[in-house]
């Protein structure tokens, strides 16, 4: 089939997109052979770029609603993909504030406990509890007294978490972020994982452009058909 080997495709896979509402239905021939024109390539071509921007599932309900003649609700998918791409944005961004609002915790300090701990951040023992609670901070246990103790890692992801708590992020929020920092080793290395954050960001504005591209030609070139229906 050319329409499939066009794009790399098996000829299964676009068939299976034809079922699944993605490419509008093709007519038969008398012997049951499937007739693709050039409105199927170009539903092919948008869906293919709609899924590095929003992804396979939306992709597939986006071309799914133009294909029912949906294109408010069409629309309405693709904001909500913009939505939450400027949400990553930010969140990045509150990422980065705090990362550079956060002083050094000399490792020569030694040890430290929930008191003294909340009165340098600003904030009530309790709170440091919650953290711990949520899994946002990891205190030891001293042997003898049974008191939370806070190595120089703990004071470090307390001030984190203090930090991205003041920009209004949630601690279901903060987890995912706490994670990498305790992956990475520390802040430091954090400055390439960050750098990839900002190219995959940008890499996913782009393809929003390139599936915005492909989706308005697949729209102009339904014009005709609708019209003539």
């Amino acid at each position: 089939m050319d329409l499939a080997r066009r794009y790399g495709l098996s000829t299964q896979a676009v068939r299976n997109y034809e079922a699944a509402g993605i490419l509008p239905d093709a007519e038969r021939s008398p012997h049951g052979y499937r007739s693709y024109t050039p409105l199927h390539a170009q539903a092919l071509r948008a869906f293919l770029a709609l899924v590095p921007a929003h992804g396979h599932q939306a992709a597939a309900s986006i071309m799914r609603a133009v294909n029912r003649d949906g294109t408010e609700e069409a629309l309405r998918l693709i904001d909500s993909s913009h939505v939450q791409l400027l949400e990553d944005r930010r969140t990045l961004q509150a990422v980065e504030a705090a990362l550079r609002e956060l002083s050094p915790a000399p490792q020569a300090r030694g040890d430290t406990f929930v008191g003294p701990l909340a009165r340098r951040l600003g904030i009530r023992p309790a709170t440091l509890r919650k953290w711990e609670r949520a899994g946002l901070v990891r205190p030891h246990r001293d042997p003898q007294t049974g008191y939370r103790v806070f190595g120089a890692a703990d004071v470090r992801d307390a001030a984190l978490v203090h930090q991205l708590r003041r920009g209004g992020y949630r601690l279901d929020q903060i987890a995912p972020l706490i994670v990498q920092v305790r992956s990475a080793g520390g802040v430091a290395p954090l400055e390439s994982m960050l750098r990839d954050w900002h190219a995959r960001l940008a890499a996913r504005g782009r393809a929003m452009l390139a599936g915005a591209a492909a989706l308005d030609a697949y729209l102009l070139l339904r014009e005709p058909d609708r019209a003539g229906s």
